[in-house]
């Protein structure tokens, strides 16, 4: 049954196995990324050939007004998207998914890096593609993101590519005494969040729950919680998760003592060390919104890992819409943004 059974211990089992092992996969496409995300359902669905499963996606749901549904597939499908025939075939086995949640659209974001004969592909096949033409606030997740290459790195060559003065904001730290440890306790877990909870007050950013971390911490064990210390006093934290040798740079944050200290470099470099440790391929510093350093100080700070020969952003293809009911899709995509923005700035005035 191309729909996987998640009562069937043997076919999930079997599904995690692909999906782990899958030159495509992404962390947001695993199973356990649905319990992470427990305020949506969620579907799964796979192509198998031989008894083998060559392609899967799976499917958050998000119910809205109406009784209509989204399928969203975050990072995914998990295959070669350059195939779209095998997407096709996975997108047939879901419509079934899609009448029984009253779905409106199918959206596919994959972690594949923009091109403009892809686009064309899934444009000319019928596909909605968001891409060039969408705002950071028209898209679920953001389209640029900052990897760091870690194939065929070692220590040295690692520190080479950052910039001259990043370099040397890492080797302060640590002669400065600055302390890096980690951990998957309670403990750490707690005492991240509440430096994570210091940084959004200071930056006015809103913020996960405690229960979310530890919902991270209990479904990937590849998770690692960094904390960086001097003497008695903690300095910064962060959340990275390696999936299967993609390592993925999720939360962090730092205290109001002793920033200038620079302990967010070095927990950088000492979790990118761990990425070399476990042969992983990439470090994924995460996605950005824009590329004006002088605007964007996470951009700026995220940039600093690469120097100037290195092209330092990778910009995905962006969203692929499989659109089921047009004028519900219209209204979800056209009317209900201009509506909460309307929202917005009559709550501000």
């Amino acid at each position: 049954m191309p729909i996987l059974d998640k009562n069937n211990a043997a076919d999930v089992e079997r599904y995690h196995a692909f999906v782990r092992s899958s030159p495509y996969r992404s962390l947001t496409q695993d199973l356990n990324w649905s319990f992470i995300k427990d305020d949506w359902g969620n579907e799964q669905v796979y192509l198998e050939e031989n008894g083998e499963i060559t392609a899967a996606m799976s499917l958050l749901i998000k119910k809205v007004p109406g009784g209509y549904s989204l399928l969203y597939a975050p990072r995914g499908p998990v295959c070669d998207v350059y195939d779209e025939s095998k997407v096709a075939a996975l997108l047939k086995e879901a419509e079934p998914l899609a009448k029984k949640h009253k779905a409106f659209a199918l959206k596919m974001d994959p972690e594949v890096v923009y091109d403009e004969s892809l686009d064309q592909l899934y444009r000319n096949a019928g596909y909605t593609v968001h891409n060039t033409d969408a705002g950071k606030d028209d898209l679920i997740q953001p389209r640029m993101n900052m990897i760091v290459s870690l194939e065929g790195k070692d220590e040295d060559s690692l520190m080479a590519g950052f910039r001259k003065k990043t370099r040397n904001l890492v080797r302060s730290a640590a002669k400065k005494g600055v302390e890096t440890s980690w951990s998957r306790s309670d403990e750490y877990l707690k005492d991240f969040f509440e430096i994570y909870k210091t940084m959004a007050e200071r930056n006015h950013i809103t913020t996960r729950s405690y229960e979310y971390f530890v919902k991270l911490r209990d479904n990937y064990d590849g998770l690692r919680v960094y904390l960086m210390t001097h003497e008695e006093d903690k300095l910064a934290a962060a959340v990275t998760i390696n999936y299967s040798g993609k390592m993925y740079y999720l939360y962090a944050g730092s205290s109001n003592v002793k920033r200038n200290m620079n302990p967010n470099h070095l927990m950088n470099f000492e979790m990118m060390k761990w990425g070399l440790e476990e042969d992983a391929i990439q470090y994924d510093l995460g996605g950005i919104f824009s590329t004006n350093s002088e605007e964007d100080g996470l951009y700026a700070f995220k940039k600093s890992f690469f120097n100037d020969e290195d092209e330092s952003v990778t910009t995905y293809i962006g969203e692929i819409d499989h659109v089921y009911k047009p004028f519900m899709y219209n209204m979800f995509v056209k009317v209900v943004p201009k509506v909460q923005q309307l929202k917005k700035k009559l709550k501000r005035n």
